[in-house]
This record gives structure tokens, sequence and C-alpha cells, in this order.
């Protein structure tokens, strides 16, 4: 079972991207398991340069299947974008498969990251902006919504009602701001969804089979061990 994890030892900028890129010209699956959009990996090759956010960097390499995982947060705008942009330039995006586990990102997040941080004043923590901690404080709480609850419209709908409902009270108590639609954001999501379909699995067999079958997995950290909760500076 020949599995490779490559993680940074730092604050992320290690050049985690270039390894990866290399490690997948020989690799089976390349996983991403953890993270959201708030950092980039750029790659260079014939085909240009690019910066991907999101999507794993074997994405280069036809012959490997790339797994976005079920510790990610994914905010479908910016998946599908980077998905246009490399069907664009030729690349080949039916390889990719999205954990039906993952969290969405949702548009409320990233107006609670801005609002946190406006608040804070000087004492900001420096955030990407892009709702990455709002989105993990939902799923820590069980309130959030997951990849897979989009095969289902009238379950996401409800879903996204529900947590609407809650951060309204939020922005209206803490912020003074005014209330947010859900069905508007709702319908947002939703019409993304035809195209997130096929890409959308139960990724947990297909990552054991893969082990059996004795292929070769590289595991694609993000930021890095300095910005751990735990281990990093909090």
């Amino acid at each position: 079972m020949p599995v490779t994890a490559v993680v940074g030892a730092q604050w992320g900028d290690e050049g985690k991207g270039k390894i990866v890129d290399w490690l997948a010209e020989q690799a089976d699956m390349v996983i991403r398991f953890q993270g959201g959009n708030n950092a980039g990996h750029t790659v260079v090759n014939d085909l240009g340069e690019f910066r991907l956010h999101i999507v794993p960097c074997g994405i280069f390499n036809p012959q490997t299947k790339c797994i976005i995982g079920t510790g990610t947060v994914v905010s479908p705008t910016v998946l599908l974008e980077e998905l246009h942009e490399l069907q664009d330039k030729g690349i080949d995006t039916k390889n990719l498969l999205l954990s039906a586990r993952a969290h969405l990102l949702m548009p409320y997040h990233v107006l609670l990251d801005k609002l946190e941080e406006q608040a804070r004043g000087n004492n900001s923590l420096g955030t990407t902006l892009r709702g990455i901690g709002p989105c993990y404080v939902d799923k820590v709480q069980r309130s959030g919504i997951q990849v897979g609850d989009l095969l289902d419209p009238d379950y996401f709908r409800q879903k996204v009602h529900r947590q609407v409902r809650d951060k309204n009270v939020l922005l209206q108590a803490l912020y003074s701001y005014e209330a947010l639609d859900a069905d508007q954001i709702a319908d947002e999501v939703l019409a993304m969804r035809d195209e997130l379909l096929p890409h959308i699995k139960d990724v947990l067999p297909i990552i054991h089979r893969a082990l059996a079958a004795d292929q070769s997995i590289v595991l694609e950290g993000q930021l890095g061990a300095l910005k751990d909760l735990d281990w990093g500076t909090y």
C-alpha cells in the first residue's frame, strides 16, 4: 500500500504543489484530504501555469484518479471555475471525484468570515475571508450542509432554510446586517447541481479498492502544520 503524504511543515507555501505534481506523474490516485480554497498550489507544465485552490494537482495526469476528500470544505462556485478553466485548456476532468461527505462552503460562510474579521479590528486573525473557518464551525456543530445533500434538492433546500434562519439571528443581533434570503441562496447553489452531480461519489470504497490493489496514492496537504489548530499558532 504505497501511500505518500505531502504536507507543509511551516505556514504553507513550501512548494507542495510542485512536489505533488511530480509525484502524480506516477500516482494512481491523488487525494486532497482537508482544507478549502483558502490556499493555492501553483503548477507549471507544458499547458501553462495553473493555480489550483481545490482541485488536486494530479488532474493533469489523465491516468490519475483525483479525489476531493471528506475532510475538505468545498465552494461549488470556486470548484466549477477551476474545472472550467482546466477544460478550456483541454484538460480532461472526468477523473475528478468529490466526496459526498465533504461539506459545502456556502455564501453566508464568506459573509460571516468578513464580518467577524471586521469586528475583531486590530485583533483580526488575518484570514483569507473565504469562509473556511465558519464552514468548519458548522461541520463541528453538526449543522453543516454536505455535498451529498445536493442529491436530494428538496432536502438540500430544507437544510439551507434551517441554516439561514439561524444565521439571520446572528447577523442581525451581532452585526445589524439585513436578513438573507434562503431560497435565493438555495437557488444559486442548485443551479450548479447538474455540473457537480457526475463528480459526487461515496469515495471511501474507491479508496479501499485502490489500497487493496496496491495502487500508488498521494495525499495532498493544504497550508502547513504551523496553521494547525492544535500544533500551530492559535
